[in-house]
């Protein structure tokens, strides 16, 4: 679950992966590590990531991690704990909840009930990582709210659905330990099921639109999903906007590192229109989305 710390070797890297928009790198600003334009660099380059001949890819940057802390100690606002989503897949989740619980008549009041996916282009970071983890503390504290993280696979060790498979992994078993008599303690004692989000930024909101549509083919109660959140979702489609064709020489996310993370990401032999990137193109999923 959770490392304490990255090495050279390890196969993440880390992203400015905060609620509010920025104009920062979002991988590379919280490091101070200088952009470039696109003409001086190749995608891999500004990504920090290096090709491996069996299709993997190397993250290169040594990036710090944060320990779960599930105790309180003096002047913590939330506190956090590591536990196992599925051993097979190596998919973990970080549960977050605040240290002072809203009480309403000498009770504690039900908190709602965060269910958040991160950036990072489906290639990059993990839940334990710096900006994660301090986003998903800020929800926990200042709505205040449970918030479950969830450390999903990432590409192109595993494409695109896996994310969305690991997504709905995450939403059932939330759903499980709320009906479970020996279920996780914060979410059967403070959680509100009835009021469970979905939240994402980049491919994390990419991730909520399709998990959101999944999830509308399952029995999820007693836990009820009462809306979504997608902040700077990442979609795409083969048809470049305007908007893209402004961001060629960006140094903050050129379009050549978006268009790398769809390779590396998308199913092997399709292109940006697929319905993983292109939510407007005809498909079954378009069934499910009302205008």
């Amino acid at each position: 679950m959770g490392p304490t710390c990255s090495s050279t070797s390890s196969k993440i890297a880390p992203s400015k992966d905060a609620l509010k928009p920025s104009c920062e790198h979002p991988i590379l600003s919280t490091f101070d590590i200088p952009t470039s334009p696109v003409p001086k660099t190749d995608p891999y380059e500004h990504l920090h990531i290096a090709p491996n001949l069996d299709g993997t890819i190397t993250r290169l940057l040594n990036v710090p991690t944060v320990e779960a802390n599930p105790e309180a100690t003096h002047g913590d606002a939330v506190v956090c704990k590591d536990l196992t989503l599925n051993a097979e897949k190596q998919t973990w989740i970080r549960i977050y909840r605040p240290t002072k619980l809203p009480s309403n008549d000498n009770t504690i009041a039900r908190l709602p009930i965060i269910i958040y996916f991160h950036g990072g282009g489906f290639i990059l970071l993990k839940a334990s990582m710096k900006q994660p983890h301090q986003t998903c503390s800020e929800l926990a504290s200042e709505i205040p709210a449970i918030v479950v993280s969830l450390d999903y696979r990432l590409a192109p060790e595993h494409r695109l659905p896996a994310q969305y498979e690991d997504a709905i992994d995450a939403i059932l078993w939330v759903k499980q330990q709320v009906m479970d008599t020996n279920g996780e303690q914060w979410l059967k004692d403070y959680g509100d099921c009835t009021r469970c989000y979905l939240c994402g930024r980049g491919c994390g909101g990419n991730m909520v639109f399709h998990a959101a549509l999944s999830a509308l083919d399952l029995d999820l109660k007693p836990l009820k999903i009462s809306g979504l959140v997608l902040n700077q979702p990442m979609f795409g489609g083969s048809e470049r906007k305007k908007s893209e064709l402004m961001s060629v020489d960006d140094p903050v996310l050129p379009i050549q590192a978006l268009d790398l993370m769809w390779e590396l990401s998308l199913p092997v032999g399709t292109d940006r229109d697929h319905p993983f990137c292109n939510p407007v193109v005809e498909g079954p999923h378009k069934r499910k989305i009302s205008c």
